[in-house]
């Protein structure tokens, strides 16, 4: 049976923080336009800052959708699964938003994440919980995880910044229905 929680603590934060990969869905205002899902993880790149806030590392990607989304309304729901050990499903539904380099609070929260790789982060994505819940996770399947795939960061790595930048401005400026995704000036 499902549960609502006011915070994020004890079990909640030990069962999230120990998640190698988590899901964000967002969808645009109206009737139209595409939602999305993506997965999103790797070691640390998601903290808790306080106990109905979390933060995520948003690395370059081939779209921008997240983004997009959230600067049009803020809307998200960020969801963890127990693919070992007690089935369980943790959501966070609430009010997210990308703070970009240009953003004075960037660094800040870039700094939260000690030392993981940065290269090709183009927003930290800043999440306000407004509904905390569980449920049982039954469906769930046993999984292995085996490690982060380096892929992301090497690919990163071998166009280096100005390339980086380059392909934001092809690729994230807008989102697949045209709504503004990530600002420029482009900094990779």
């Amino acid at each position: 049976m499902g549960k609502q929680y006011d915070v994020i603590d004890g079990r909640l934060r030990e069962f999230i923080e120990a998640q190698p990969v988590f899901f964000v869905a967002t969808a645009p205002d109206g009737p139209g336009g595409h939602v999305n899902l993506s997965p999103k993880g790797g070691s640390g790149a998601l903290r808790l800052l306080d106990e109905r806030t979390l933060a995520y590392l948003d690395y370059t990607g081939s779209g921008a959708e997240t983004v997009a989304h959230l600067r049009q309304n803020g809307r998200i729901t960020v969801m963890w699964c127990a693919f070992q050990g007690p089935p369980n499903i943790v959501r966070v539904h609430g009010r997210g938003e990308p703070v970009f380099p240009a953003d004075d609070r960037f660094d800040g929260l870039v700094a939260a994440f000690g030392a993981v790789p940065t290269l090709g982060v183009r927003s930290v994505i800043r999440v306000e919980a407004d509904r905390i819940s569980d449920s049982c996770g039954y469906g769930v399947p046993f999984m292995e995880y085996t490690g982060d795939r380096p892929t992301m960061q090497q690919w990163a790595e071998n166009r280096g910044p100005a390339k980086l930048a380059a392909y934001q401005e092809q690729k994230n400026s807008a989102s697949l229905d045209g709504l503004p995704a990530l600002p420029g000036p482009f900094t990779g």
